[in-house]
């Protein structure tokens, strides 16, 4: 009995090898470009231009290679694969900027009081800036009157107060200018705040229903 055991053991031992190798071999399956298909026991040049399958010698597929990319198409890959990273990262820093929304300010009361204490700040800005601007036209005024007396005298206007009113103009300009530009930075700044309070309302929409999901 023994005897018969081992050798019906030997006879499985060896017809499992023999499977194997009946199993083992390996072929090259690809089309070409007219969509012809092709099999083949190594790898020719074709096959890698337009990419193949490995299959097993039962016909099941091991390995699968896609094609060769062109040039171009490398290129638009490398742009999409660039494209997808900055939007992954602006992904990241809005979830970042959400969290810390969020956490900064309890509700939209106090939400809203930041952004009109920012707005007090930039409106104090403005302020002094045309008060300033009120000083310095008075200035200009003070001289213009002065050089007009110069021309009713007939007395012509001396180099130095000439330059004065010159730069004191250019000062006025620019300082128009300035607050012009902080005024318009400042309806941005509303526009911006009130975006803000949209989105604020959103998030807090969502995570009281993410906490209200079982």
């Amino acid at each position: 009995m023994r005897t018969a055991f081992l050798i019906g053991l030997t006879a499985a031992i060896a017809a499992s090898f023999a499977h194997a190798a009946g199993t083992g071999h390996t072929q090259y399956k690809w089309r070409d470009a007219s969509g012809a298909l092709h099999y083949s026991d190594s790898l020719p040049p074709e096959a890698s231009k337009f990419g193949y399958e490995v299959v097993n010698g039962q016909g099941l597929v091991i390995k699968r290679v896609e094609r060769a990319k062109t040039a171009d198409e490398l290129v638009a890959a490398k742009a999409a694969a660039a494209k997808a990273e900055a939007e992954r990262k602006v992904a990241d820093q809005q979830a970042r900027d959400d969290e810390r929304l969020l956490s900064m300010y309890g509700d939209e009361a106090d939400l809203k009081h930041s952004q009109q204490q920012r707005l007090d700040s930039i409106d104090q800005e403005i302020g002094a800036a045309k008060f300033s601007l009120r000083s310095q036209e008075q200035t200009l005024a003070d001289l213009l009157d002065r050089a007009a007396e110069f021309e009713r005298t007939g007395k012509p206007l001396p180099d130095a107060q000439a330059k004065q009113i010159a730069a004191l103009r250019a000062q006025v300009d620019e300082h128009h200018q300035a607050i012009t530009r902080r005024e318009l930075e400042r309806d941005n700044v509303v526009t911006s705040f009130q975006a803000e309070i949209a989105h604020y309302r959103e998030l807090k929409a969502q995570r009281a229903a993410a906490q209200s999901t079982p």
